[in-house]
């Protein structure tokens, strides 16, 4: 099943399934995505019978939404050799090797064709990494990989969109985050598949494009490692129903590129993020006078502060 948090109109946000053209209200099932999760095999049982039951409303009268909003967002990294080679291009600041992990910011996420913000009083360097995105569909911790197969509820699309002069700035410190969790900087979507519908997430092919110019063109069978071995070696840290793990990115982002400077997002871009057997994610970028109305605030420096 495709499974969309959405609203019509200015009305409350509903869940529902995509069945070809329409989606179907399943909030009678729960109220929100988390909810159904945390409702087991059996709400998604249900949710798949009530999609049967009613013709829904065309998708082009909806409104899609970010699908969740988890407890924890595990983000991942070093899973594609193929960036880390990338970033011996530019002879990035520090090695990407399998194991990174940090949480994201859920506040910062965003839905589809939201847009997303360009605080250009922070920085000049924004960058898009197309991942896939896995949907803790129960709790668990301390897994084998076998036992991990078990938590995977669904997929979807993150577009991990990083200021990467900011990023080099905190990977001087060894560690980065704040690089990554500017609000608008995540976004999501545009819904969740199920693994019944999504049988190999080994054999999918990925593609970021911007202005319909491809950055981005790889496989999720060039990742290390398999997904339920992701899961167990990250799950000591405990996981939630409706927490959601990225899986780290692929070959091309514009900041491991010689030629970055042409290749940063900007206010007016339009970033396609696609994966096979999901969907594509859309969001537009645009200034923060557009998105605000107003000038962006002068920046706190604490480095400058530290040092008066």
């Amino acid at each position: 099943m495709k499974i969309a948090t959405y609203r019509i109109g200015d009305a409350a946000a509903k869940i529902g399934v995509i069945v070809g053209e329409r989606i179907v209200d399943i909030t009678s099932v729960a109220p929100d995505m988390r909810a159904l999760f945390e409702g087991g095999p059996e709400a998604i049982e249900r949710a798949a019978a009530k999609s049967a039951e009613g013709d829904g409303t065309p998708m082009a009268d909806v409104h899609l939404m970010a699908p969740i909003r988890p407890n924890k967002f595990f983000h991942t990294s070093g899973n594609f050799v193929e960036h880390e080679e990338d970033s011996k291009q530019v002879g990035f600041s520090h090695p990407i090797k399998p194991g990174i992990v940090f949480f994201q910011n859920p506040d910062a996420i965003i839905g589809p064709d939201e847009a997303v913000v360009y605080p250009s009083h922070l920085t000049s360097e924004l960058d898009y990494e197309l991942e896939l995105c896995v949907v803790i569909g129960k709790d668990g911790k301390h897994l084998t990989p076998e036992q991990a197969v078990d938590l995977v509820g669904g997929y979807t699309i993150f577009n991990d969109v990083t200021a990467r002069d900011i990023q080099r700035r905190e990977m001087s410190n060894g560690v980065f985050s704040f690089c990554k969790a500017i609000e608008t900087f995540s976004p999501l979507g545009p819904w969740i598949v199920t693994p019944d519908e999504l049988m190999n997430p080994r054999d999918l092919s990925m593609q970021l494009r911007v202005n319909g110019e491809i950055r981005q063109d790889s496989h999720s069978g060039r990742s290390l490692f398999s997904i339920p071995e992701i899961i167990a070696y990250h799950s000591p840290m405990g996981f939630r129903t409706g927490d959601l793990l990225s899986l780290g990115t692929v070959a091309g982002v514009a900041g491991f590129s010689t030629d970055a400077a042409s290749l940063y997002l900007k206010p007016g871009d339009v970033i396609e993020a696609e994966i096979e057997g999901i969907g594509m994610l859309r969001n537009p970028v645009v200034s923060w006078e557009e998105a605000h109305g107003a000038p962006p605030p002068e920046p706190v420096d604490l480095l400058a502060l530290a040092d008066s």
